[in-house]
Order: structure tokens, then C-alpha cells, then sequence
């Protein structure tokens, strides 16, 4: 099977989703995106890209239990699968190899 591709958005809700432990929802990963990139995002974007990364395998999704906080709503929870964990590995792999191909800068006299 061809791999899928992701973009560096993707990425950071992957990630975001891995570090959240199987609570990530809309919000949570949000600002978790949000904390670690120093960028601010709509919450409209994270939701069409967690869906995104779920149609392509990379996620998969539960409902969570209803609270009163949110008026008896559920959450839909998202974790990373198999698949996006590999992703996320080779995505690793490709930077950290790039990073290490880079000419040391001499410091000019």
C-alpha cells in the first residue's frame, strides 16, 4: 500500500493527539497546537484536519461519556493509530537525516 502523506499541520495534530493520551478532542488538541507551535489556529481547521487524518487511517475516534458541563454532549475522542505512528516516525526520519546533512557554518573572521 502507497503511503500517505502528511503536511506539517497534520503533523502537529498528530502529535498533539499522541501527547494528549486518547483525550484528544477538538479543543484539547487545539491548544495543544496552539502552546507548542506559538500559533493560534481556528478550531474549524483542527476539526477538518483530525477528521482528514482519520479518513486516511492515521486516527481513529470514540465517543466519550456525556457531562453536564457541556449539556449531557459527548466529546469525540481521538488516538493515534498504528499507521500514524509510523508516519510520525518516518516523518521524524526525514527531518532528522536533513538536519544532519547540513554544512557546519564556520564562524567568520
Amino acid at each position: 500500500m502507497k503511503s500517505k502523506s502528511i503536511g506539517e499541520f497534520e503533523e502537529l495534530v498528530l502529535l498533539a493527539v499522541c501527547i494528549l493520551e486518547g483525550e484528544g478532542y477538538g479543543i484539547s488538541v487545539k491548544r495543544e497546537v496552539e502552546k507548542h507551535s506559538g500559533r493560534s489556529i481556528l478550531l474549524g481547521a483542527v476539526h477538518i484536519t483530525l477528521y482528514r487524518l482519520q479518513d486516511k487511517g492515521l486516527l481513529q475516534s470514540e465517543m466519550g461519556g456525556n457531562t453536564e458541563k457541556r449539556g449531557d454532549r459527548r466529546k469525540r475522542l481521538f488516538k493515534v493509530t498504528e499507521s500514524g505512528m509510523r508516519q510520525l516516525h518516518a516523518a521524524q526520519d526525514v527531518r532528522q537525516k536533513m538536519w544532519q546533512l547540513i554544512p557546519q557554518l564556520k564562524p567568520s573572521l
